[in-house]
């Protein structure tokens, strides 16, 4: 096999999986991980449809992906999620079933008996001491696994720099705006100076906007995805959001300064780094220039020299792609 490995990005939103088909060509697929329940009568209607569902018989069906989202906001429920705050959310008593389900259908088949899979997970939350990433880690293990993968686990913000940052050697700082986490990384020269994450990200603006406006938290995220822009919102639900983001990007670069002082003493930044942000919640209308704005009255008094502030290339693959980088890698060695 010339070409195998594979990136696996499992994200609170979405799961996103990285492969590559030709030399310089990488193929990606996704998955919206969100599912809903519905009687067993709404079976016939979906089938005439066309929407993928799961059967299960007298306990009802659940339809999976982005068609559990966009029935969830015509009727105005709230579609269930296998992930809360960037882990398996132990009061979904499903998510199990519906992650083996979604991955494997994302997956397919290995190309070789134990292809290697370098699966997404975030570092331990810095602001929730009470989560850890073990349990996480080991479920998401045992899936590949059964897959017929052999799967190695990857940190979510190093994978960006992977993806991102080959022209500074890899150095920088990659920041992954998640939905149920930001992840933070610095490298220098691809090695980890520091990691770490802040149980906040783009559910927690959602729920945020919706409680101050009285709406759902389903409808921000629609709205989100919409585009809006966040230097000239429109409306107030968009105001309330353009309000969270701000709040969200301070509450990161805040923790980066009181990590990084942790640390200064015993890790040397030989040359100013870059900036990378990325993830689908960085995915809103104008947030480069929003976050450069907020950045920009915190510089003097940010821990670290920045060289230049940039969006990942590819905000919504980044990561996966950077995952099937150490894939290759490694089925290299």
């Amino acid at each position: 096999m010339s070409n195998p490995g594979v990136g696996l990005d499992i994200g609170t939103m979405n799961i996103v999986c990285a492969r590559r088909t030709g030399k310089d060509k990488v193929e990606t697929s996704r998955v919206r991980d969100a599912f809903l329940d519905l009687e067993p009568e709404a079976k016939k209607r979906l089938k005439l449809s066309g929407t993928n569902f799961i059967d299960r018989k007298e306990d009802g069906i659940i339809v999976v992906g982005d068609a559990a989202m966009e029935i969830a906001n015509v009727f105005g429920k709230e579609a269930r999620r296998p992930l809360s705050a960037g882990l398996i959310s132990a009061g979904e008593h499903d998510a199990l079933e519906i992650l083996g389900i979604m991955i494997k259908n994302l997956l397919g088949p290995p190309s070789e008996p134990g292809e290697v899979c370098y699966y997404s997970v975030p570092a331990a939350p810095v602001d929730d001491p009470t989560r850890d990433i073990i349990y996480h880690q080991g479920v998401f293990d045992r899936i590949v696994t059964e897959c017929g993968y052999t799967g190695i686990a990857g940190n979510e913000a190093m994978a960006i720099i992977y993806a991102e940052c080959a022209k500074e050697m890899f150095s920088g700082l990659g920041i992954s705006f998640g939905s149920g986490m930001c992840n933070i990384a610095l490298s220098i020269n691809g090695i980890e100076g520091l990691t770490f994450s802040v149980a906040r990200g783009g559910d927690w603006i959602d729920g945020g906007a919706a409680k101050a406006t009285g709406s759902t938290s389903s409808r921000m995220c629609s709205k989100k995805e919409q585009g809006f822009d966040l230097l000239a919102p429109t409306s107030r639900e968009e105001e309330a959001l353009a309000l969270y983001y701000k709040a969200l990007i301070e509450y990161c670069l805040d923790n980066i300064s009181s990590q990084f002082a942790a640390i200064k003493d015993r890790f040397s930044m030989p040359k100013p780094i870059p900036i990378v942000v990325s993830g689908g919640t960085s995915k809103a209308g104008n947030f480069l220039e929003f976050f450069q704005q907020t950045f920009e009255k915190k510089r003097k008094r940010f821990p670290v020299q920045i060289s230049e502030i940039r969006q990942a290339s590819d905000p919504l693959n980044a990561v996966a792609r950077g995952l099937l980088i150490q894939a290759i890698q490694e089925g290299e060695d």
